[in-house]
């Protein structure tokens, strides 16, 4: 599939079927995260993957936003593994999590699956869950399947901003 197209078929998925998501599928997501680009390739990332009952469960706790997924990953940073930049202190772990993000939420779709960039979690819960992601910042849930018929995009995924909006030309 061309880039344009990937990303213009993309969509917030909020409804998955129970068809489980195989195992060389999850490689290549996880492999293609793996090429993000960070700066100074620093990769101050971690993928955590989760699809135990156990891990399930815990989900399910700690967000209500689970789509009937049966797999997740959950990807965070650590600061202190980030590059800063010197003339104003910003750190990049964030963004460089966030472009791995984007390359896990992309694949997905390109492999035929569905997913929606999950933010609104329990991080606290979670993390009493799995003492393993203490040290990190969580920033995204993927939850992670085949779409269901009614998965279909929102009336909010066809609004956007006119090129005028968000294009200054200096």
């Amino acid at each position: 599939m061309d880039f344009k197209k990937l990303a213009a078929e993309r969509f917030s998925c909020r409804k998955m079927t129970d068809r489980p998501v195989n195992e060389q599928a999850i490689e290549q997501i996880i492999e293609t995260a793996l090429l993000a680009p960070t700066a100074v390739n620093r990769q101050p990332f971690k993928i955590f993957l989760m699809n135990s009952e156990q891990a399930k469960e815990n989900i399910s706790k700690v967000t209500p936003f689970t789509f009937g997924a049966q797999t997740f990953l959950v990807v965070g940073y650590q600061e202190s593994e980030g590059w800063t930049r010197k003339f104003d202190q910003m750190n990049f772990a964030g963004v460089d999590a966030s472009i791995a993000a984007t390359h896990i939420m992309l694949e997905i779709t390109d492999l035929g699956l569905a997913t929606t960039w999950v933010g609104y979690f329990n991080e606290p819960l979670l993390k009493s869950f799995y003492p393993e992601m203490d040290d990190y910042k969580l920033i995204a849930l993927f939850p992670i399947g085949y779409a269901a018929e009614e998965g279909v995009p929102s009336a909010k995924h066809y609004v956007r901003k006119s090129r005028k909006d968000v294009v200054e030309i200096l």
